[in-house]
């Protein structure tokens, strides 16, 4: 009789026990069944076969086992992997998470350089507005100067026209005098010629005539003069409004004109240092800045080191670099610096645009001129 118990407990070793259980009712069943209806040689034959399919089970169970062992094995490999899944996954989020920042930080950097760009190009449109507010000035101030001009040479032909009544009333004068005296001589005749005291008479009412024409013409002489006076008044005070106004225009201009150098020194203070560095092999190593040295402006002033020795830059900020009276304004300052600190001084001047024979004749003397379209 086949052993089906025992069967079990070899199959639940390495099978589930639910399976092991099947197996064994089914051997068992198996064998029952072939009980009933085979002879004793047969079932001889069969328990033989049986013993050989126990034998297979165990070969089988063995298989099984060892699959188990193996499985077990993947199982650990897999937990492993799962763990290392686990670490990478974790990095990655972390790598994703740098990421994000990363492309957060850099459409910050991207959002502030285009907020740079749009304040550089409202810099450019101002200062285009005032270059040409500046160019309007400037043919105001043209049309001014020919009105003043006019206004000199319309005064100084009054004052000729004054010379010219003055010498004429000084010649009516003379001929009174000259007729006076004729009266004289004329009383004088009368008394001693009866006779021509009619041509006499009429040649004093004649002569009363022309003294009223005389002295209507010097009434409408005086009242010339008069208009003349009123009219040199007013313009005066006419050349007096165009000075004040010339003057608010000149102070107007001077603002202007120091607005537009600090906005040239600011560019200054933050592309100078590269622009020494990449040029001149001078490091900038104090923030250069606007200041006083013994009562003089230095527009820039700082720090540097240049092939390991400590220098200091002293610069000026132009407009335009069109004389060469402005290379010894800087020279000034240079010395300046010297005399308060000693040690090495290198000049700078910063413009918008440089004359090329001023531009030359700076850099024989030593001098390092950088244009602002240079740092652009």
């Amino acid at each position: 009789m086949i052993d089906t118990l025992a069967i079990f407990n070899e199959l639940s070793e390495t099978l589930d026990p639910a399976a092991a259980r099947k197996i064994a009712e089914l051997m068992g069943k198996m064998y029952r069944d072939l009980s009933n209806v085979v002879t004793k040689e047969e079932f001889k034959e069969l328990t033989d076969v049986v013993r050989g399919l126990g034998e297979t089970v165990k070969d089988i169970s063995n298989t099984v086992k060892e699959l188990a062992e193996a499985q077990k094995k993947t199982e650990q490999r897999l937990e492993r992997l799962e763990a290392v899944v686990q670490r990478l996954t974790e990095a990655q989020e972390k790598t994703e998470q740098r990421v994000s920042k990363l492309e957060v930080t850099m459409q910050e950097l991207a959002e502030a350089q285009k907020r740079t760009e749009q304040r550089l190009e409202r810099l450019e449109a101002a200062v285009q507005k005032l270059t040409e507010a500046q160019e309007k000035t400037e043919q105001r101030l043209e049309k001014l100067e020919a009105t003043v001009q006019r206004l000199t040479e319309a005064q100084e032909k009054t004052e000729q026209r004054l010379n010219e009544l003055a010498e004429a009333q000084k010649q009516t004068e003379q001929k009174l005098n000259e007729l006076a005296e004729i009266q004289k001589k004329t009383e004088q005749r009368v008394d001693k010629l009866e006779i021509a005291m009619k041509e006499l008479a009429e040649a004093q009412r004649q002569t009363e005539q022309k003294l009223n024409e005389l002295a209507e013409a010097q009434k409408q002489t005086e009242q010339k003069l008069n208009e003349l006076a009123e009219a040199q008044k007013e313009t005066e005070r006419a050349i007096a409004r165009l000075t004040r106004g010339l003057e608010i225009t000149r102070e107007q201009l001077g603002g202007l004109s120091r607005s537009v150098g600090y906005a040239l020194e600011n560019e200054a203070y933050r592309n100078l240092p590269s622009i020494l560095k990449s040029r001149y092999n001078i490091e900038v190593i104090d923030r250069l800045i606007r200041t006083y040295i013994s009562d003089v402006e230095i527009n820039v002033f700082g720090k540097g080191r240049q092939n390991g020795k400590e220098v200091y830059l002293v610069g000026e900020a132009v407009l335009k670099l069109d004389d060469r009276s402005k290379l010894r304004l800087v020279w000034d300052k240079v010395n300046v610096v010297r005399e308060e600190f000693g040690g090495e001084v290198i000049p700078i001047i910063v413009t918008h645009f440089a004359k090329p024979d001023v531009l030359e004749r700076a850099q024989k003397a030593g001098i390092i001129v950088i244009q602002s379209f240079e740092w652009v």
